[in-house]
């Protein structure tokens, strides 16, 4: 079975999330959305929102299942018998960080093979970060993130 994890901040899960998730079935069996969490980072959503943002958002999907995880991404794949990863790339910059870490990932993961799908045109402005900012600035962000997630429930 092949199975692949996309992980995450999600904080909030955007519509280029959502865009490269699909895209990414028919390459597998299962997909994990997993959050990670990092105790050094700042979110602006819990958790527990995210996580059921997520399970809201892929809930007709059988193929896709959320979780959640600390620690390295390498090791909660091995956890769970995932050997790829899907990561997205907006920029160059996305992919100077990304190749860095997806090589890492390959050593200490034992062969851990990254898929890069590059944005959509129509997503490639569009992150959690700036949607995290519109928020903070009382802007409405509603247009770069899925219908299900509802952006005035903790802020």
């Amino acid at each position: 079975m092949k199975i692949a994890v996309f992980p995450g901040s999600f904080d909030p899960i955007t519509t280029g999330h959502v865009d490269l998730i699909h895209r990414s079935l028919p390459l597998f069996d299962k997909i994990i959305v997993a959050v990670g969490i990092n105790s050094n980072k700042k979110t602006l959503f819990t958790l527990e929102t995210r996580l059921k943002w997520l399970k809201e958002v892929f809930k007709e999907e059988s193929k896709i299942e959320i979780a959640f995880f600390e620690g390295l991404t390498v090791d909660f794949c091995k956890s769970i018998g995932a050997k790829y990863l899907i990561r997205g790339l907006r920029n160059s910059s996305d992919f100077d960080y990304e190749k860095t870490i997806s090589q890492l990932n390959s050593v200490i993961g034992n062969g851990m093979e990254t898929f890069f799908l590059i944005s959509k045109p129509g997503y490639s402005h569009v992150s959690s970060t700036i949607v995290r900012e519109i928020i903070k600035a009382g802007g409405d962000a509603s247009v770069f993130v899925p219908k299900e997630v509802s952006l005035n429930e903790e802020v």
